[in-house]
């Protein structure tokens, strides 16, 4: 894997990693908050965000920019992971809440206790996530076993191209109207919140918040690392070829739908990793999360970034989240016009991203200097020497 590293992306990631793990924590625990170089806990926190959704970008390259799937639902993977681990926070609220019961209060205000008498108004489904280590698994099988189910029946029915982004996008979207009932026990359209507590420690002390934001780094580092390593393998270089010819891959005896499906599977799991981790960052998982339109926000990052190379979709991330939130606080009603005009912009003149535009300087620069060749200058004909006599 080493080998598959350039010098820059090398020394990149020993920047983000020291920066990452070392600055910005201890900018947060050893400098005055009086000082302009503290970094607050809040944006630790909203770093850690970013840094959530550039894991989600990963996930939605892997699939797009490698593999040339363009899925429009790899935030409906995002949130189940968030669920997951949401329904563990909030079983250890226990009776914190406002009604004082041993069950989250929206259940109690929906009235569960009628509903599940046998478990005191706990669903079933809900008590094995009592358990840390099991919510932690089901992170990785509840995502994993729904892409499976999906992927399977599309890609056995060689669905692909525009009909797979829209039937991605359909089941999300049904899926976001599952969650946002009040009946399918997953807390509506408030979704899961007001988290307390994680293994024990108090979720709002400024020395969890760091230590969920080294997490995030170490999670992303963690997965940019595992994408390199398999995109360098010789799995790699037949993702590209499914993307780039999948019928001549066929004819060379690969079986495409299971490449497909096994990386539709892994994306998903990496989409989930990012969401499991947002929660207790963010503290809230709802619906909306899983909404349609934020999965085509992870592929405009993804755009913006330069699919197709794993950097670009870190700094589309970061970049287009960060101007986000900037932009919904100045210009809020304006800013789905300002997304949308950025990825038209990116879709007309940096058809490669951010990453790109080195490469296109430089392409730029050798067609200014290369010139037409200049038309060949007639020399005057020698005078014809008089005929001798």
């Amino acid at each position: 894997m080493l080998r598959s590293f350039s010098r820059t992306e090398a020394w990149l990631l020993l920047l983000a990693a020291v920066v990452g793990f070392g600055v910005l924590p201890a900018l947060n625990t050893f400098v005055s908050p009086d000082s302009f170089f503290h970094v607050s806990t809040f944006s630790l926190s909203i770093w850690g965000k970013y840094l959530c959704y550039a894991v989600l970008a990963l996930g939605v390259n892997l699939l797009w920019g490698y593999t040339g799937l363009l899925s429009l639902g790899q935030c409906l993977f995002f949130s189940l992971g968030g669920y997951c681990l949401g329904m563990y926070l909030m079983l250890m609220i226990g009776n914190l809440g406002q009604y004082k019961a041993d069950i989250p209060d929206f259940m109690v205000f929906l009235e569960f206790p009628k509903r599940f008498p046998e478990t005191g108004g706990l669903p079933p489904h809900w008590i094995p996530f009592r358990n840390f280590w099991f919510a932690a698994a089901a992170v990785i099988w509840v995502p994993a076993l729904v892409a499976l189910s999906f992927g399977y029946l599309a890609f056995r029915s060689r669905i692909k191209g525009v009909y797979f982004s829209i039937l991605s996008q359909a089941l999300t979207y049904a899926a976001s109207l599952m969650f946002f009932r009040n009946d399918f026990t997953f807390g509506g359209n408030n979704g899961l919140t007001d988290f307390k507590f994680i293994l024990g420690y108090d979720l709002n002390s400024p020395s969890t918040k760091r230590a969920l934001f080294i997490c995030a780094v170490a999670l992303l580092l963690g997965v940019y690392m595992f994408c390199r390593w398999l995109t360098s393998t010789k799995f790699g270089l037949i993702q590209r070829a499914i993307r780039d010819s999948e019928n001549r891959v066929l004819f060379s005896g690969y079986a495409t739908a299971q490449f497909k499906l096994f990386v539709f599977v892994l994306a998903a799991v990496i989409c989930a990793l990012g969401g499991a981790l947002f929660v207790p960052l963010v503290g809230i998982i709802n619906p909306s999360e899983m909404a349609p339109d934020k999965s085509l926000e992870a592929v405009v990052w993804c755009a913006v970034g330069g699919r197709g190379a794993l950097v670009g979709p870190v700094l589309g991330a970061i970049g287009v989240n960060s101007l986000k939130s900037y932009a919904t606080h100045a210009f809020a009603e304006q800013w789905p016009y300002i997304l949308g005009a950025l990825f038209v912009f990116v879709t007309l003149f940096m058809p490669k991203g951010i990453v790109g535009l080195p490469e296109q300087w430089r392409t730029f620069r050798r067609g200014k200097k290369t010139k037409p060749e200049d038309a060949p200058t007639s020399t005057p004909s020698t005078a014809a020497k008089p005929a001798a006599e």
